[in-house]
C-alpha cells in the first residue's frame, strides 16, 4: 500500500517563508514505518520550492484594498499583492497521478487555509479517484465542517501518530472504521466522530522523517534549517490559543537525550540550524538547562545556531538559563509579551508578569541576544489605549517589534465569547484580515498601529556608537546608509513636518489615506526616547 501524505499551497498577502517545513508529517511517516513497515509513505511538500503568483483578491477580503493601497517600497510598507504561495492545483494532480497513491493525507494546518487544502482534495479525487484522509489543528477545531466536505472521506483529530497507524491496519484489512481513535468517517451518509484516545508515549515516537526534501529545501540564512520538537501542548491556558484542541491538556516533555540523539543525526546529515517549534519550550527550567549543558559538550565546534521562532514564554527564564542558551547557540530570542497590560494578561488568562518580562530583557541585554518581543494588536478585552502603553513600553527596551494582529482562531477558549463562527469568519482568522473590531478600537486604529511598529523598527535599527544621540542625529546617519534608509528618513522628516505618511511607489510618493496622523502623535509624544537595539538612545525632543 502506497500513503502519500501532502502539505498544500495556501493564498493570502504574505507567507513566514522559513517556518514552513512539514514537521507533522514527517512524524506521520516516522511513525508508520516504525510500526508499519510494509507500508510506503511518500511526502509532498506543494507549498515550499515553488515560488509565488498573484492572483484576485477575494471578495471576503476586498476591503482590505484600502489599507493594502499601493506597492511601497518604503521601510514602512505593509502588504499588497495577494498571492498563491505553492505548487498549483493542476500541478499537484499531475503529481498525485504520477505517484499513484492508495490513499491520500492532507494536512489542514491552519484554518483560515483551510480552502486550499479541500480544493487538492477536490483535484485529487477528480484526477486519481482514491480515499482522502485530512488531518491538522483546523481538522481540531472544525471537524464537521471538513468531514462534510464531498472531497473528505476521512478525517483525523487531534495527534495523528496512532490513529494514522490503526486506521492504516483496518484501511487494509476489514475496514472496521469504529475502532480508530480519533478518527471520522461516513457511513450511509452520516459524518460519525470516534472518541480521542491519547497518542503513543513521546519516547514511543521516532524522530521525524525528513527524507523526502532536499538538505538545503528549508533554511536560515542560507544554512540548512530542520525543525525541532521536545514537548507538546502547553501548560498555561492563554484564552487566545488553541494549542490545546490538537495536543490535549496534558504537557509531556521527551528525555534531554532522546531529543539530543536527533539533534546529532540532523548535524550528520548536514543540517546546521535548529528551530525549536515548541508552544513552551522552556517550561521545565531545569530539564532545558540540561539540555543546553549536553549541546554544549555535543558541538564544541560552535557551528550551530538555534532558533525558536514560534516564541519562548519569558516566565521560565532566568539568567543562567539564558546564558546556557547563549552559549549552546540561541543567538537571539523571540518573546510572546502579548501586552504590558496586567488588567488584559489576566483576562486572557496569561500567567506572566511585566516585572518578569523586564527582569528577561535586562538579562538578555547583559548576554547581548537579540530579542523580537510580540506584541498583539487588537485583543477584544483591551482597549486602544492599553495596546499604545505596550507600543511605548517596547519602544523604550532594547528589543525589535513584533506585531501579530489578532485573529480569532476557531474553538479557541475566547471564541466562545463571540457568535457562531462562518465559513467567511473561519476564512478570515488571519493576521492580515484584521478582521476583529470593538467598540474600543477600529480597523484603521489597527492598521496605524502596525505601520507604527514599522517606523519605531526603523529607529531602533539605526547602528551608532554613541550611547544617546538626538532625533535630528539618528535621521542624519540614516540618510547617509542605503537608499532605503535614506527614503526613511526623508519619510519620517515629512510625517513629522506635515501630519502626512506618504508610500514609496514606483510612480513616486503616494498619500497614506488611512493612516491616522493623531494616532501616531499620541503615540510619539508618550515616547520621550526610543532605545535601539544595541542599548542605545534617540531622544526625541531636545
Amino acid at each position: 500500500m502506497k500513503v502519500l501524505l501532502i502539505q498544500p499551497p495556501i493564498q493570502d498577502f504574505y507567507q513566514t517563508e522559513i517556518r514552513l517545513q512539514p514537521i507533522g508529517l514527517c512524524y506521520l511517516k516516522a511513525a508508520v514505518k516504525k510500526f508499519l513497515p510494509e507500508v510506503d509513505v511518500v511526502i509532498k511538500d506543494f507549498h515550499q520550492g515553488f515560488g509565488r503568483r498573484s492572483i484576485p483578491v477575494p471578495k471576503e477580503l476586498s476591503y482590505l484594498k484600502r489599507y493594502y493601497a499601493v506597492p511601497d517600497r518604503s521601510p514602512f510598507s505593509t502588504f499588497y499583492h495577494y498571492y498563491h504561495f505553492g505548487a498549483s492545483f493542476e500541478q499537484i494532480a499531475e503529481e498525485v497521478k504520477n505517484e499513484k497513491p492508495d490513499l491520500v493525507g492532507i494536512s489542514a494546518l491552519f484554518s483560515p487555509y483551510y480552502r486550499e487544502a479541500v480544493q487538492v482534495a477536490a483535484v485529487v479525487k477528480k484526477h486519481w479517484p482514491v480515499p482522502v484522509l485530512m488531518g491538522g489543528s483546523h481538522v481540531s477545531a472544525a471537524p464537521l465542517s471538513v468531514l462534510n466536505n464531498p472531497a473528505v472521506d476521512f478525517i483525523i483529530r487531534g495527534e495523528g501518530e496512532r490513529p494514522l497507524v490503526e486506521f492504516l491496519k483496518v484501511f487494509s484489512n476489514g475496514r472496521n472504521y469504529a475502532s480508530v481513535p480519533n478518527l471520522g468517517f461516513k457511513e450511509k451518509s452520516h459524518c460519525i466522530l470516534n472518541r480521542i484516545e491519547e497518542n503513543y508515549l513521546l519516547n514511543q515516537i521516532p524522530a521525524p522523517d525528513l527524507g523526502d526534501a532536499p538538505l538545503n529545501r528549508y533554511s536560515f540564512e542560507n544554512r540548512p534549517l530542520s525543525f525541532v520538537i521536545t514537548s507538546r501542548s502547553c501548560p498555561h491556558r492563554c484564552s487566545f490559543c488553541s494549542v490545546h484542541l490538537t495536543f490535549g491538556h496534558q504537557f509531556r516533555r521527551r528525555g534531554v537525550e532522546d531529543v539530543l540523539q536527533e539533534l546529532q543525526a540532523r548535524y550528520d546529515q548536514g543540517y546546521r540550524v535548529f528551530d525549536f517549534e515548541d508552544d513552551n519550550l522552556t517550561y521545565y527550567k531545569e530539564e532545558m538547562k540540561r539540555l543546553c549543558k549536553r549541546v554544549i559538550e555535543s558541538f564544541p565546534g560552535k557551528d550551530i545556531q538555534l532558533l525558536a521562532m514560534n516564541g519562548i514564554s519569558y516566565l521560565s527564564l532566568d539568567e543562567e538559563l539564558l546564558s546556557l542558551m547563549k552559549e549552546a547557540g540561541f543567538s537571539h530570542l523571540n518573546l510572546a509579551l502579548v501586552t504590558s497590560d496586567q488588567t488584559v494578561l489576566s483576562t486572557t488568562k496569561r500567567p506572566h508578569t511585566v516585572q518578569k518580562y523586564l527582569e528577561v530583557v535586562r538579562a538578555t541585554s547583559r548576554l547581548k541576544m537579540k530579542v523580537v518581543s510580540y506584541q498583539i494588536l487588537g485583543l477584544p478585552q483591551e482597549s486602544l489605549d492599553s495596546m499604545v502603553q505596550t507600543l511605548v513600553f517596547n519602544a523604550r527596551l532594547p528589543v525589535l517589534l513584533g506585531a501579530s494582529l489578532f485573529y480569532l482562531t476557531p474553538a479557541s477558549p475566547i471564541a466562545r465569547e463571540f457568535s457562531e463562527r462562518t465559513e467567511e469568519d473561519i476564512f478570515k482568522s488571519r493576521l492580515t484580515a484584521m478582521a476583529i473590531e470593538t467598540d474600543h478600537f477600529s480597523r484603521d486604529d489597527l492598521y496605524t498601529l502596525f505601520v507604527i511598529t514599522r517606523i519605531l523598527n526603523f529607529l531602533k535599527g539605526i547602528p551608532f556608537e554613541e550611547e544617546r544621540i538626538f532625533l535630528a542625529e539618528a535621521l542624519q546617519k540614516a540618510a547617509h546608509q542605503d537608499k532605503r534608509s535614506r527614503q526613511g528618513a526623508f519619510l519620517l522628516e515629512r510625517l513629522l513636518q506635515e501630519g502626512n505618511l506618504y508610500s514609496d511607489t514606483t510612480c513616486g510618493l503616494k498619500l497614506n489615506t488611512v493612516f491616522k496622523n493623531d494616532l501616531f502623535l499620541k503615540v510619539w509624544s508618550q515616547l520621550g526616547r526610543i532605545c535601539t537595539l544595541t542599548n542605545h538612545f534617540i531622544q526625541l525632543q531636545s
